[in-house]
């Protein structure tokens, strides 16, 4: 008797559904691949769809196998193209997604759809990953969460999050691992041809700073470090240009900015750097030298770290001119 492994798509307010019927074409390559190769004990995916109705109860909208019983095994957040959060989600998805839990559920995340899990109270001590653009705002609003924006997928076992909006697909993939194994989830990736490996989305990160924090003073210096200051810019000469005392310059800098000015200068540099290698063709010593660092391997240390490629496989990624 054929064995199947319910997975619940939820379709909560403002649900990409792209994704969604993405998740879904997925998981049904991945049966057929699974077919295809006659192996015994493999189960079947099935992929379901749960909203809520107008009385506030969750129920299936779409079931791949309809003749089946049971409960999803996994519940999967979809991402958002709109700025849906926890609160707006509904408590209704929130009780539902606790239940769900208690009961055994795995539940799981892309983008913007780790904000129900917060807010549901599931991700408070995990380690978490959203859309990069989105992690400091996670971060804030949920304080408990540990969140890695850097990463692709963070699996922690019963909840598995993922990064971009895109990162549908590297969950999807880790999901038909996990349930059918690693070589039907290569050969998914390779009839879809996608990455099986992708470990980091820093590299199509950007760094924004805030300036809307309302301290006048930090902001005429990141205003002043937007331009060429940043190359030769020193602690005396950002609290001497600020009119701070340098302890006390420190300490509201960080607080308006989040970032020491150290880290904040890496910042600007690195994004700097990445316009030269993607726009000229200047070689990474002078690019170094351009953004303020005398010494190369210093640069692409602190390159590699913010970006998560070095600038030669940055530069052979994204470079314009080399197009």
């Amino acid at each position: 008797m054929k064995r199947y492994v319910e997975i619940g798509l939820l379709l909560y307010p403002g649900v990409q559904l792209a994704a969604v019927y993405g998740l879904g074409d997925l998981f049904t390559v991945a049966n057929r691949m699974a077919a295809s190769q006659g192996r015994e004990g493999v189960p079947e995916l099935r992929v379901s769809h749960w909203q809520a109705n107008d009385q506030g109860s969750l129920q299936r909208v779409y079931d791949s196998a309809p003749q089946q019983t049971g409960c999803p095994q996994v519940v999967i957040l979809a991402p958002s193209l709109e700025p849906v959060h926890g609160r707006q989600v509904g408590e209704p998805y929130c009780s539902w997604l606790r239940e769900r839990h208690a009961a055994g559920v795995t539940l799981a995340s892309v983008c913007a759809g780790a904000f129900p899990l917060a807010e549901a109270g599931l991700l408070d001590g995990r380690s978490v990953t959203t859309h990069w653009g989105l992690g400091a705002e996670l971060s804030a609003r949920y304080p408990a969460l540990r969140v890695l924006p850097e990463r692709m997928l963070v699996d922690d076992g019963d909840v598995m999050t993922a990064g971009g909006l895109m990162a549908w697909t590297d969950l999807g993939l880790a999901l038909v691992t996990r349930l059918l194994g690693a070589t039907i989830a290569a050969e998914t990736a390779r009839f879809l041809v996608v990455d099986l490996n992708r470990t980091s989305q820093r590299h199509f990160s950007s760094f924004t700073p805030v300036f809307d924090h309302g301290d006048a003073p930090i902001l005429a210096v990141q205003h002043w470090l937007q331009g060429q200051a940043v190359v030769e810019a020193s602690l005396g000469t950002m609290a001497e240009r600020a009119g701070l005392g340098e302890r006390t310059f420190l300490r509201r800098f960080r607080a308006a900015t989040g970032f020491n000015p150290t880290q904040y200068c890496q910042q600007l540099r690195v994004a700097k750097a990445r316009d030269l290698l993607e726009f000229t063709r200047q070689s990474i010593d002078q690019v170094a030298w351009q953004v303020g660092y005398r010494d190369s391997g210093a640069f692409r240390t602190v390159f590699a770290r913010l970006v998560g490629l070095s600038p030669g496989d940055y530069r052979k990624r994204f470079a314009a001119a080399a197009r």
